[in-house]
Parts: C-alpha cells; structure tokens; sequence
C-alpha cells in the first residue's frame, strides 16, 4: 500500500526547463504517495543564469525538501557525504526521472540508490526503450521528453499529460501578488510577454531581430503593452530589443529581468495573452500555465521532444542537415538552422494566435 510509504526520493537533475517539462511526473508522484515526505535529489546549478529546482518546486506541495550534489563528481568524500545523507534518510521508494545519459550510467546509478538501502526503484531507464523519445505515429514526430518520463514510471498511473492540472506550480497568492505588483504601469492593457534571453550561444537568435521583431509587433497591435523577463544579465539585451517596440508604439514597457523569481514571473506570464521567447527556461514557464507560446527553436535537439507541451503553442524550428547536433556553440554552421528564421515567420505565428 502506498500509503504505508513515509518517505519517497525523486531523481531529477537539470535546471528551469529540465524541472517544469517534469511536472507532470512529478504531480503523479505525489498522487501515487500523498501520505509521503518527498524529497529530490538534484544538482547545483552549472551555469549562473539557471535557477535551481528548489526555486521552481518551492511551496508547490509537490516535494518536500532536496539534496544536491555536484553532477560529474568522482570525489569519493563527496560520494560518501551524499550516501550517507540518503541513507540516513531511509527512503522507500525511489523514483527516477533521469535524463538520457546511457543504460550504463542508468545502471551504476541503480546500484548507488540499492546501496543506499532503497528497495523499490520506479523508473530506472536501463533498457534502450526507456532511454530513447519514442516515435508517436499519430503525431508523426518523437514524444516529449515529459512524456519519455512519465511513460518510464507509469506503474504509478496515468500521468494526464493533457490536463492543465499536470502542469499547475501551486502559485501562492503572494507570487500572484507580486506580479500584479511588478506590472503595475501596464495594468488595464493587454499584455505581450517576451524574453530574449537564453544560456546557450546555438540557441540565440540574435538581437537585430529580436529588435525588429518587437517593432512590428508594436505596430500590428496598437494598445497592448510589453513585459520583458530573463535573468538580471540579460536587462541590457532586453532593453535593446524593447527600443524597437518603443520606436513603433507608445504603449508601455516594462523590464522585469532580474526583478521577479522564477515562479513570480510565472504569476506574471499568466496575465499575458501571449508568450514570444526562445527554446528556454522561461518559455517552459509561461507554457505551465498555459499561456500560449510563440518559440523560437534552434535545430540542435530533435523536433517535438522539448517543445512546449500543449496545442495552443506555435514553434518556429528550421529543419536543416545537421538537425540534432546537440551543439551548444556553433561556429562552423554559424546557427544556420536558426539565423534563417525570418522576423516575418515569427509575425506570422504571433499573428495565428492573437489575429
């Protein structure tokens, strides 16, 4: 019986993005064992623009508490540290949402977790099957990568990928309170969200278009105003690209880069009618609660695996040669794949949801 299980440890590495595509998981988890401490095993953040789990899942209900470790690390010390908090813990149950880092690395991390006295493991990807995106002839693309995971413990149930609810943050109204608050001078105005931002060089459109996108944007759609989101580093770029809605219109701009945490500007995304932003962290954001998005993909994954989920989204991906390199820097292709999306192909996506 479920209910006799006292504490449950989830598996789950990666930042923003990585976390929020997990949200589906992550509430079957807490429906499967609701009685249950939860508790996620993660790792530091790697790069300072990427917010850590905890700043997404706090005061979510959806886990209780982390550890963390730093991911790659052959520190017997540190090895030994994390054995020795998990085990110390005693949890029951294991759930492991992995990334697809091999069936080896899958094993030798099953092996860690039973030496850390866990007996029942859910979701270990051992198998090829359970690493992969599997191919949904319906669709006729790959699955998302929530998808791979909830496929992976669906011992547990039906995940309800489709069901808004699956992907819900818990937003307290505090979170929704400052939002309201950060967006004060467009309040009464129908709001356009955009971010520009993004950690990885392969995935950045570039800044000219984004500037000359906002100007036409402005220009189609007289009294909407315009809230920009990202980390603290990315105020400047944002600032850049918002000259071109300030050149087309005189409705308001607002700049919250660095102003709002993750999660409030989660409460700030959903007062938007529309979210326009690269394959990122925030766009993973304003897709959880369900405002529709305009994404700009670079080919370097495979289509469909880590687009937002959900019908009401527009991705503008360019298929080229080298799809699915992976690259986090390309130089050689120059960013072929994104570079040849036009400012008036996005326009024409903004347009199909906002007319």
């Amino acid at each position: 019986m479920t209910t006799s299980i006292k504490r449950v440890l989830i598996y789950r590495l990666g930042s923003l993005g990585d976390t929020l595509i997990a949200l589906p998981a992550l509430h079957l988890v807490a429906r499967a064992f609701p009685d249950a401490e939860r508790r996620m095993l993660t790792n530091f953040p790697v790069n300072v623009k990427a917010p850590p789990a905890a700043a997404i899942l706090e005061n979510s209900g959806l886990v209780h508490g982390f550890f963390r470790y730093a991911v790659g690390t052959r520190s017997p010390r540190e090895l030994l540290s994390l054995w020795w908090q998990l085990f110390r813990w005693r949890p029951t149950v294991l759930v492991y949402l992995g990334g697809r880092r091999g069936v080896e690395s899958a094993r030798r991390d099953a092996a860690f977790f039973r030496a850390c006295g866990i007996k029942r493991l859910i979701g270990i990807s051992t198998t090829e099957e359970m690493q992969q995106n599997l191919w949904d002839e319906k669709e006729q693309a790959l699955e998302p990568e929530g998808a791979r995971l909830t496929r992976n413990i669906a011992e547990l149930g039906d995940a309800r990928l489709d069901d808004p609810a699956s992907w819900d943050l818990h937003l307290t109204e505090g979170e929704h309170a400052r939002a309201a608050e950060a967006l004060t001078l467009v309040a009464g105005r129908p709001l356009i969200a955009v971010s520009v931002g993004t950690k990885v060089q392969s995935k950045d459109w570039g800044r000219e278009n984004w500037r000359a996108l906002l100007a036409r944007i402005a220009a189609l759609y007289p009294g909407y105003a315009l809230a920009l989101s990202g980390a603290p580093e990315e105020s400047e770029a944002s600032e850049f690209a918002a000259e071109g809605w300030r050149q087309a219109s005189s409705e308001p701009v607002v700049n919250l880069c660095g102003v709002l945490t993750p999660r409030q500007s989660a409460a700030a995304f959903a007062r938007a009618r529309i979210f326009i932003g690269h394959d990122s962290g925030p766009m993973h954001l304003a897709a959880a609660v369900q405002t529709p998005c305009v994404a700009i993909f670079a080919a370097r994954n495979k289509p469909r695996v880590w687009f937002p989920y959900g019908r009401q989204h527009r991705v503008v991906y360019h298929k080229t040669d080298c799809w699915g390199c992976g690259l986090e820097t390309c130089v050689v292709e120059r960013k072929r794949c994104l570079t040849s999306i036009t400012v008036e192909e996005v326009v024409g996506e903004v347009r199909a949801i906002l007319g």
